[in-house]
């Protein structure tokens, strides 16, 4: 069902909790809409006035929070943890997929039983701070299978590095013989991890 509220076309999900804004309507019109969260219509439902017509409402993130513990809960399983019917919990799902709260699924390994028990977090400093040295850099870094992270950080260096390798000996020779001969790498300096106190991929929504 659409309704229009304030000239702006509003569409209700398929369960009846929630209403998004309908993708087409000339949405900068409605300054006093757009950016506002929880706004009441009919004192049923809230509006999420977000841009490009994506929105979230408390089903969505509980469906959001139940996958990042468990990606293989049966749909059915999830549908009863949120309180929807099993069809209902599926759109949203494939909504949320579409719409790219949700990126990808897998499978989060144990690295002891892989023999890769070493972290490391690496800073990296480069000859020069410039894009053509930059995009070298990143083009080279993203094909390291061991790196597991890469992040262009602001302060005394340029990049830092998660890699995960099985002991001192492989990590040795992946500083010598791969990292330190990047483009543009000028200096480094390596943090070993001596506990992993907390590692959670989960995010705090």
């Amino acid at each position: 069902m659409t309704n229009i509220f304030h000239g702006v076309a509003l569409q209700m999900t398929s369960d009846g909790t929630g209403v998004y804004y309908k993708p087409g309507i000339n949405f900068k019109q409605h300054s006093k809409l757009m950016g506002v969260l929880g706004i009441h219509l009919d004192n049923k439902f809230q509006i999420n006035a977000m841009k490009q017509g994506k929105t979230l409402n408390r089903i969505d993130l509980n469906i959001l929070r139940k996958l990042q513990e468990n990606g293989r809960t049966t749909n059915t399983d999830l549908a009863q943890s949120v309180g929807l019917s099993a069809t209902p919990c599926a759109e949203r799902v494939k909504r949320l997929q579409n719409l790219g709260y949700i990126k990808s699924w897998g499978a989060r390994l144990n690295p002891r039983l892989l023999d890769l028990e070493l972290l490391v977090f690496v800073e990296i400093t480069l000859l020069r701070t410039s894009q053509d040295v930059f995009a070298e850099f990143r083009d080279a870094i993203v094909k390291l299978p061991q790196v597991l992270e890469c992040h262009l950080v602001s302060g005394n260096f340029d990049y830092l590095l998660k890699a995960r390798i099985a002991d001192m000996a492989a990590y040795r020779k992946l500083l010598g013989e791969t990292l330190l001969t990047l483009p543009g790498v000028s200096d480094s300096r390596t943090y070993v991890v001596m506990e992993e106190v907390k590692e959670d991929q989960a995010l705090a929504i």
